[in-house]
């Protein structure tokens, strides 16, 4: 398994923004591949390539469960539920095998355009993996309000399904039984695991590649993720706001990179924090600036670790009222907007 990323982000910063790679075939996200499956009766590649779905409940750890299987912080995880809201890719390459993770948003009881376009995110990885890995927090038991979403996801999954019951270090073997019997039937696996410790991942991933196509590689060997680089730069910020503050604050928060100086030492990174109030733009920023000072050191340091160099990180904080409830706001920020919510602004 891979503990260091190839070649330092930064780097490989030109290769990724150019998009000369991005997602693709399936993915759908306007760009293609030179590959495609192997034709009837034509010559079988030697190695195995394929998307693997991440779904469950929020806080199942599916972020947790990825990062762990590349070996890099790719997905952002904090303590709060509903962390991840956009799908993020992550790619592991061994000698023979690629395998394309797909982390995804929670699967919850939808109640605005926002949450849906966040599970839209997670219905359509399920349609574009060749494999559905369903990630379960074991110290739960089984009940109508945790298998409710699971079963619909099982019902539109058409491809193999396992399942990795996460947490079972500090969950109780009537628990763990209990997920065991109900996915009894649903699931071609179910793997008992420790995401944060790696604890089983190792046989869950050889679960998981034998049950990926022959296929050359969708990406070079060295990529370990399809965004680019600011994305994850955004989404790091975010995190710290998640870890940061309460209440509605972290859940209001969009934050994008307006600027990055590439070639200037310290790499100069604007981060505009979109809030959707005006006195939220005061809580970011908070008493004499303590707040924002705060946050802009934290995030700087996970910044700087990722990219493998020193950062100026300038956090801009601007009110875009109501950008969750706006569809062309989310679709500008890459969300995915259902069909049936086309009729909205």
């Amino acid at each position: 398994m891979r503990t260091a990323i190839a070649f330092p982000w930064y780097e490989a910063w030109n290769r990724i923004e150019g998009n000369s790679h991005m997602v693709p075939e399936r993915m759908n996200e306007g760009t293609t591949t030179t590959w495609s499956r192997p034709r009837e009766g034509g010559d079988v590649p030697s190695t195995r390539a394929g998307y693997v779905a991440l779904v469950g409940r929020p806080n199942a750890g599916k972020s947790t469960l990825m990062n762990a299987l590349i070996g890099q912080h790719l997905s952002i995880v904090t303590a709060k539920a509903q962390t991840t809201w956009q799908r993020v890719t992550g790619i592991l390459t061994t000698d023979d095998t690629q395998v394309i993770f797909l982390d995804t948003p929670g699967l919850l009881e939808a109640k605005d355009l926002f949450q849906r376009s966040m599970l839209a995110a997670a219905f359509e990885a399920l349609d574009d993996a060749d494999v559905v890995l369903v990630v379960v927090d074991a110290r739960y038991a089984p009940s109508a309000r945790e298998t409710a979403p699971l079963e619909r996801a099982l019902e539109v999954a058409k491809s193999p399904v396992h399942v990795a019951l996460n947490k079972v270090d500090e969950a109780s073997h009537d628990e763990v039984g209990a997920w065991e019997r109900w996915f009894d039937g649903r699931a071609s696996g179910v793997h008992r695991i420790a995401a944060l410790q790696s604890e089983g991942t190792d046989s869950l991933l050889a679960s998981l590649v034998t049950e990926l196509p022959a296929h050359p590689f969708f990406f070079p060997e060295d990529d370990i993720a399809t965004a680019p680089v600011r994305f994850f730069v955004a989404e790091l910020v975010r995190e710290t706001i998640l870890e940061q503050y309460q209440d509605e604050i972290p859940y209001s928060v969009w934050c994008e990179v307006e600027e990055f100086r590439e070639g200037s030492d310290p790499l100069y990174i604007q981060v505009n924090i979109l809030v959707e109030r005006e006195s939220q733009k005061g809580i970011i920023i908070g008493s004499k600036g303590h707040a924002i000072r705060s946050l802009g050191e934290a995030a700087r340091v996970k910044i700087e670790h990722f990219v493998g160099q020193r950062v100026y990180l300038d956090l801009w904080v601007k009110p875009l009222k109501s950008w969750r409830k706006s569809r062309a706001h989310l679709g500008r920020f890459g969300f995915r907007v259902p069909e049936d919510d086309r009729g909205q602004k």
